[in-house]
């Protein structure tokens, strides 16, 4: 089943709300961070195939710099972040924008080569259930790729408040895959210096959203550095946990 956007019929459409809810950040708000998106982009780029599903896109960020599908479908169940993708994103052909819940109920008439999540699956209690029905959007052999806050000694007030259920080890998140009868690739985590930035400002610092002040700073000063740690050493630990995994043959 393909879900079509449609216009909004009221106040109380289903999913309305959900993108600030899951982010602590409006959809006018500005994230401050293309240096981490365009790392987010390199890290991803690689396993990624010419058709592209994106669950809980949100306001578009990531898809606004990535120009390497024919076809890439970007998804949000809020109502609000979808029309603005869709009038964001009208004038790229590659592009296609749907409401979508991301605890799979849904599912593309056309199937995708990759299925992609960012800062998603923490939000699915049930996320083997999820990944098991999100699957089904994607091409036998086709990858599934998820990208997630790592590690529990990170969850904190911010994480609470967003709705998250868990903070992912590489462990944990491939134990999720393989549950799903996928096959684990990759699972590693990512952003070695912001699992410490992280600490010091929102789960030992106690505040309830990260500072856009110093999330601008962080990106212009500390991603490039990561970026340049992590090109060349597999790191120990990190912000986040990239996984990638394969849906079966047959």
């Amino acid at each position: 089943m393909t879900l079509q956007v449609g216009e909004q019929d009221g106040p109380a459409q289903e999913g309305q709300g959900a993108f600030a809810a899951a982010t602590g950040r409006s959809l006018e708000g500005d994230n401050a961070k293309p240096r981490y998106l365009e790392y987010q982009r390199e890290l991803i780029r690689p396993y990624a195939g010419r058709s592209v599903l994106e669950i809980g896109a949100g306001d578009g960020e990531f898809v606004s710099g990535y120009h390497d599908a024919e076809r890439y479908v970007v998804t949000d169940v809020d109502p609000e972040a979808v029309q603005q993708m869709k009038t964001r994103f009208a004038d790229r052909s590659d592009v296609e924008v749907q409401q979508f819940d991301g605890d799979g109920t849904g599912r593309l008439d056309e199937p995708v080569e990759t299925l992609l999540a960012i800062n998603v699956l923490e939000h699915i209690e049930d996320d083997a259930g999820a990944l098991r029905s999100l699957s089904k959007s994607v091409t036998p052999g086709g990858k599934v790729i998820m990208f997630v806050p790592g590690y529990q000694q990170l969850y904190g007030e911010f994480d609470r408040l967003v709705g998250h259920y868990r903070r992912y080890t590489p462990r944990t998140l491939a134990t999720a895959a393989q549950r799903a009868g996928l096959t684990t690739e990759v699972s590693k985590p990512v952003n070695f210096l912001g699992a410490f930035a992280w600490w010091a400002a929102v789960r030992k610092g106690g505040t309830g959203s990260p500072n856009p002040k110093l999330v601008a700073l962080y990106d212009q000063y500390v991603v490039p550095v990561t970026k340049a740690i992590e090109k060349n050493v597999r790191v120990p630990f990190g912000q986040s946990i990239l996984l990638v995994a394969r849906t079966p043959v047959a």
